[in-house]
């Protein structure tokens, strides 16, 4: 008997994997500042997800070098197009949500305006922003701050992240007392002060666009522009897919 329930025990124990192996989950390489409303979403999604989270550059990269992803979520319509260049995309990307910059503090903090950044920096202070060059946020914030006439004078003065949410997470802890953010960031991390709404004139528009990589990956896809996929967006600081459009 003993031995009738010893193989029975090691029979289950071999189907354990093999159910759950009939459906994988579907590999998702996701910009950073998707963390958090994307859990929610793959909660709603019928069918399990795979979440990867970086900077969209990062990510771009990652995947034109063919790492194993059935869909790519980028915070750059920019990144997205050289992804396509590569040749890596299933077909044509679609943008699902769209976002607004703002200027953080930590909690508590006044508002202020342009001409107080600097001083708000003082001697030894710096401004926390994605990296001017390969992250979104970080080229929205440049051309923001060129926009605005503050580049020259600030462009020294920078802590530069390989993500959004690294330049949010240096605000949150005071390491900095100003960073650039997306709208949902700040939204998400009750340790920081939206103290300025950033003009959406004053940079690119701040898209959100997905692709599928395989088969598999079209249906997240098509879920990211259902009404149940949104409204998650939306309860996240996010803009709806149509806005301004």
């Amino acid at each position: 008997m003993n031995r009738i329930a010893a193989f029975f025990i090691f029979i289950c124990t071999l189907a354990t994997p093999l159910r759950a192996g009939a459906e994988p989950p579907v590999t998702v390489f996701a910009a950073a500042s998707l963390r958090g409303v994307l859990e929610e979403i793959a909660a709603a999604f019928p069918g399990p997800l795979s979440l990867a989270y970086g900077g969209s550059g990062t990510m771009a990269r990652q995947v034109a070098a063919g790492a194993p992803a059935d869909v790519v979520l980028l915070a750059s319509s920019d990144w997205m197009d050289w992804l396509e260049g590569q040749g890596r995309l299933q077909g044509p990307s679609q943008i699902f949500a769209r976002n607004r910059l703002v200027l953080i503090a930590p909690a508590g903090a006044a508002p202020l305006a342009e001409a107080e950044i600097a001083p708000r920096l003082g001697d030894r202070g710096r401004l926390a922003m994605g990296q001017r060059v390969a992250v979104p946020a970080g080229v929205y914030a440049r051309q923001w701050l060129q926009q605005a006439g503050l580049w020259d004078a600030l462009q020294s003065r920078l802590a530069e992240t390989d993500n959004v949410r690294a330049a949010l997470a240096l605000v949150a802890r005071g390491d900095a007392p100003l960073g650039v953010v997306y709208a949902s960031d700040a939204r998400a991390e009750p340790q920081v002060e939206v103290v300025m709404e950033i003009p959406d004139e004053a940079h690119d528009p701040i898209t959100y666009p997905a692709a599928a990589l395989t088969p598999e990956g079209a249906a997240l896809v098509a879920f990211l522009m259902s009404d149940t996929a949104q409204a998650i967006l939306a309860d996240h600081g996010f803009l709806k897919a149509d806005h301004g459009s």
